[in-house]
């Protein structure tokens, strides 16, 4: 199935879903810890950040400063659609609301201040209508 490329489209049919729990961004160095399970893994030269449930990345030790409500767009956009991620996180950066997004194959995912989660969506919804 292709993604949708039409901006208004995305927009109108982007359905933000707060998924439950608190998320963090951690390293790790050799691996994935054992009982760790990433909902996103980036490489990069200086490691391997993982994003994490707090839980996971508590009852393994691991370090971070951030923790993050994880949000799903429920349209299926396309990975060339031009404008959607600066479009919600324009939306979000006006309401003083970091975002740290990220495309999978079908959804984006955006990780944003656990505390402002709810507003997040609620702001999104708008941008929607």
């Amino acid at each position: 199935m292709t993604g949708e490329p039409d901006l208004r489209t995305l927009l109108s049919d982007m359905r933000p879903e707060l998924n439950p729990g608190r998320y963090v961004f951690t390293m790790a160095e050799g691996g994935v810890p054992s009982g760790v399970s990433p909902v996103v893994t980036v490489a990069e030269p200086e490691g391997l950040t993982l994003v994490v449930s707090q839980a996971d990345a508590d009852a393994a030790g691991m370090a971070y400063d951030y923790v993050a409500g994880w949000i799903t767009l429920r349209v299926h956009s396309a990975l060339a659609a031009v404008g959607l991620t600066a479009a919600v996180s324009r939306a979000l950066a006006d309401a003083d609301l970091s975002c740290n997004v990220v495309a999978g194959f079908h959804h984006d995912h955006l990780f944003v201040p656990y505390e402002q989660a709810e507003r997040a969506v609620e702001i999104l919804r708008r941008l929607a209508a």
